[in-house]
């Protein structure tokens, strides 16, 4: 039967209700529910499953992006040692971030606790240099923002130089957070640590923040290029308009791009049980200017990431709602920055 954009969305035919196999995608969606270092709230390691069925209230015909869809969305299956890795570290770590962080009797745990997320950024970057290998695009759904390191690491070495656009309320540049390496506070700092080729980072929304944050990021000098949200809102007020905003952030990016976009980046009454909101933030409508612009800039999108979104209580869908209206809008961001009409 051919496939009816107008209908009713099948979630058996896979992601958003579209109907592409691999082969025929040009964007593959890789689920990552692993979760264990989180330090608020949690709930991250069902975001995959949560985002994947609020999927099917998405109308596929996008004001912003057209039929971009077409060029194909293809979301894996679920590799469950995430999951299985995910909860061995969580009931390791959870005493320890219970008491505010790890003291010098806990070297093993930590260890422990490390090697575990090790795994997974192993099988992530796995996972997304296959996807890169079939020149797709890699598309990372989380889980917690520490799975994102993988991802970025694939890109970084199948294209080289990369800059990441990180859309987040916090700056994730902590050597470690609560005594653990591989901390969701952590990523960016791991990233420029670790990956020679992010040449750039550049941060939009950040409002919660640590001093040692921020002198490492001045440190790296103009790798690392900070929008914080007080920042947006003086701008705002004084008149300039949000397209301006966005034309500044995306001229500090190079040609290739991973977009790396934490939930809590928007504000919380978008994602109110994601694992730590702040006041503030973008709006839906901001954040899709913002992936608007970006994919007509002439940069190329190279991978991307939606991670912490978390589900309410019970009946309570607005998170995996929001969740994935935004995944659909990353999504559609990426293929069309590769269309050779925008």
């Amino acid at each position: 039967m051919p496939f009816d954009p107008n209908a009713a969305a099948d979630l058996s035919a896979g992601i958003f209700g579209l109907p592409f196999r691999r082969g025929e995608a040009s964007l593959v969606v890789i689920p990552v529910p692993f979760e264990a270092t989180v330090s608020y709230g949690g709930g991250t390691e069902q975001g995959p499953a949560i985002v994947r069925q609020a999927s099917a209230q998405v109308d596929l015909l996008d004001r912003r992006f057209g039929d971009a869809w077409r060029r194909g969305i293809f979301m894996e299956q679920a590799d469950e040692r995430f999951v299985a890795w995910g909860r061995q570290a969580r009931e390791l770590c959870a005493p320890i971030i219970e008491r505010g962080g790890a003291e010098a009797s806990d070297a093993g745990i930590v260890e422990q606790v490390n090697a575990l997320s090790g795994r997974v950024n192993s099988l992530v970057c796995e996972r997304a240099r296959a996807v890169l290998a079939e020149e797709k695009i890699p598309c990372l759904l989380g889980g917690e923002h520490s799975v994102s390191l993988g991802s970025i690491r694939a890109c970084a070495e199948a294209h080289g130089e990369i800059g990441v656009l990180q859309i987040d309320a916090h700056m994730d540049l902590r050597e470690a957070y609560e005594g653990f390496r591989y901390s969701h506070a952590s990523v960016m700092y791991n990233a420029l640590e670790e990956l020679p080729g992010v040449t750039r980072l550049v941060q939009v929304g950040i409002r919660d923040f640590s001093r040692g944050e921020t002198e490492y990021a001045a440190s790296r000098g103009d790798r690392v290029l900070v929008h914080y949200d007080d920042d947006l809102f003086d701008a705002a007020a004084r008149g300039e308009r949000f397209d301006l905003v966005c034309a500044r952030v995306l001229e500090q990016l190079p040609e290739r791009v991973y977009v790396s976009f934490d939930i809590d980046g928007l504000d919380p009454s978008l994602c109110p049980h994601t694992g730590t909101p702040v006041p503030g933030g973008l709006g839906f409508r901001e954040a899709s200017l913002l992936l608007d612009r970006l994919s007509r800039s002439g940069r190329r999108v190279v991978g991307c990431d939606l991670v912490e979104v978390a589900p309410g209580p019970e009946g309570d869908e607005w998170d995996a709602n929001v969740g994935a209206r935004m995944l659909f809008r990353l999504c559609m961001s990426a293929l069309a920055a590769c269309s050779p009409q925008r």
